[in-house]
C-alpha cells in the first residue's frame, strides 16, 4: 500500500530542489526535478556522473511527455504496447521545452520513460513534473535494487529522502531505443527483450554506432561494477574467487556462490544480478578475495540485458 505522508514529504523535496531515491521496477532511482538545472546538476555531483553522460526523464505517459518530445508515429506504437514499462525512448527535443538541458547533456534528443512501479508513478503525479531519475549509486559502479542499496551506497551527499519499495521486480535498467523517423536503435539492452520490441514494432533493431558522447545512459564501457572484478565465461571458481552461478553450472567448492536462477529462468537470473553481485562483492572483500568467477548465460530475452552489464562490470577501469 502505498504511503501517501512519504508521496508528499518526497515530492516537497523534489519541488524544493532536492534528491530522492525512489523505486521503480527495474533499479531504484535517484529523482529530481528534471525542469530544475540546479537539482539535476545535484543529481551529476551525488553520482559523481560526467555531465556528458545523459539521464532518463521520467514521466506519467505520452501526454506529459508530448510536452518535452516530439512523438513520432512508430514511438507512439512503442509507448502503446509497453507504457508503462522498462522502455525508454530517446526522442528529438521539442524546440520550446523546458526540461534541463543537463538531461540531455547538451544533445537534441531526451531520453524518457514512464515507469509502472507504483510508487514512482504516484510520485510524479504529486510533483506534476518529469522526474530526472539515473540509478541511485555513484557512477559506474553496482546498480541498487533495494532501500538497503541506497543506504549503504557511497552517494556523496546521498539523498534527501529514501523511499523503500521493495526489492526491484526486474532488476536491469530498462531497454533504450532511439527512434528516427522509421529507424530503431537499441542503445542500451534491457528489462525489455529486443525481440518484443522488435515484434511490436515490425521493425528491427539497428545496433549503434561509435560515438564520442553517449547517446544515453549506461552506453560507456565500463559500468555496473563491483568492487571485485569479474572473469566472465567461467566453468568454476579458482581458490581466491567468488562464483556467480547460472542454471546447472554451480561450483559447490567455492567459499562464496550464489545462482542466479537454478533453473535457467532469465527472468528470475535478470531479478537477482545486482543483487547477487552486491552479495558476492560484500564476501569478496570478509575473505580478501579480489574476483568474481561468472558462469555463461544465454544472450538471448532478458540475457542479452544481463550479458550487457556483465561485461561493462567486466572492463578495464579508469
Amino acid at each position: 500500500m502505498l504511503d501517501v505522508n512519504k508521496i508528499e514529504r518526497a515530492a516537497t523535496i523534489i519541488r524544493d530542489g532536492g534528491l530522492v531515491a525512489m523505486p521503480t521496477e527495474t533499479v531504484y532511482g535517484l529523482a529530481a526535478d528534471a525542469m530544475n538545472d540546479g537539482a539535476v546538476a545535484r543529481i551529476f555531483e551525488a553520482k559523481g556522473r560526467p555531465t556528458f553522460n545523459p539521464l532518463i526523464a521520467h514521466v506519467a505517459g505520452a501526454e506529459m511527455a508530448a510536452r518535452f518530445v516530439d512523438i513520432p508515429p512508430l514511438a507512439e506504437t512503442l509507448i502503446d504496447a509497453f507504457w508503462p514499462g522498462p522502455l525508454t525512448l530517446v526522442l528529438p527535443r521539442r524546440k520550446e521545452t523546458a526540461l534541463s538541458l543537463l538531461v540531455s547533456a547538451g544533445l537534441e534528443t531526451a531520453a524518457i520513460r514512464a515507469p509502472a512501479h507504483k510508487t514512482a508513478r504516484a510520485l510524479i503525479a504529486a510533483v506534476d513534473r518529469p522526474l530526472a531519475a539515473p540509478s541511485a549509486n555513484r557512477s559506474g559502479r553496482l546498480s541498487p535494487t533495494t532501500a538497503d542499496h541506497v543506504r549503504n551506497g557511497d552517494l556523496a551527499p546521498p539523498p534527501d529522502f529514501i523511499i523503500d519499495g521493495g526489492p526491484s521486480a526486474i532488476g536491469v535498467e530498462s531497454a533504450i531505443v532511439k527512434v528516427d523517423g522509421d529507424t530503431l536503435t537499441l542503445l542500451r539492452p534491457g528489462g525489455l527483450p529486443r525481440e518484443a520490441i522488435e515484434d511490436a514494432a515490425g521493425a528491427i533493431l539497428q545496433t549503434p554506432p561509435q560515438a564520442e558522447q553517449p547517446e544515453a545512459p549506461g552506453m560507456l564501457a565500463s559500468h555496473y561494477a563491483p568492487s571485485a572484478s569479474l572473469r566472465l565465461n567461467a566453468t568454476s571458481a579458482k581458490n581466491d574467487e567468488a562464483f556467480l552461478a547460472f542454471g546447472d553450472r554451480t561450483d559447490d567448492g567455492s567459499q562464496a556462490t550464489v545462482n542466479l536462477s537454478a533453473s535457467g529462468d532469465l527472468n528470475e537470473a535478470a531479478a537477482n544480478l545486482f543483487r547477487y553481485l552486491h552479495n558476492l562483492d560484500e564476501r569478496c572483500a570478509a575473505l580478501a578475495f579480489k574476483a568474481i568467477a561468472v558462469a555463461p548465460v544465454p544472450n538471448h530475452g532478458l540475457g542479452e540485458a544481463i550479458n550487457d552489464r556483465l561485461a561493462r562490470a567486466a572492463a578495464p577501469r579508469e
